[in-house]
């Protein structure tokens, strides 16, 4: 995995664990790699990994049965588009508004590039 310089090793592992989560790679109630699994996929420190767990499962987003792993918890995939969405809203989406504006994009052309992405997608 490549990490970025500019945010916490943990919390980026912790983001792709809710990629997987959204892409339907790891299912609700289902069972993810053990920590020390997920330290040697990720090539990291086992402490690193084990903070990543500890963060979702404070967020919600996965739980430990004691002896046996971490799961998935219900309702994990609409717990993190939500979380995401607010914090797209709250926190990026002034930005996005700024450079159109700066670089004087017509809105028109963001609406034919955002069709044409879903599109895209959907195949």
């Amino acid at each position: 995995m490549n990490f970025k310089e500019n945010k916490a090793i943990y919390l980026q592992i912790a983001e792709r664990i809710c990629d997987m989560i959204l892409l339907g790679e790891y299912k609700e109630e289902e069972r993810i790699p053990s920590v020390r699994e997920y330290a040697a996929i990720v090539e990291v420190n086992f402490n690193t990994v084990m903070r990543s767990f500890e963060h979702l499962q404070t967020s919600g987003i996965i739980f430990n049965k004691r002896g046996i792993g971490y799961f998935v918890a219900a309702g994990a995939g609409e717990k993190i588009h939500t979380m995401r969405k607010e914090y797209f809203l709250r926190n990026e989406i002034n930005d996005f508004f700024k450079h159109i504006y700066m670089l004087e994009i017509p809105i028109n052309e963001i609406v034919e590039m955002y069709d044409q992405y879903s599109k895209q997608q959907k195949i």
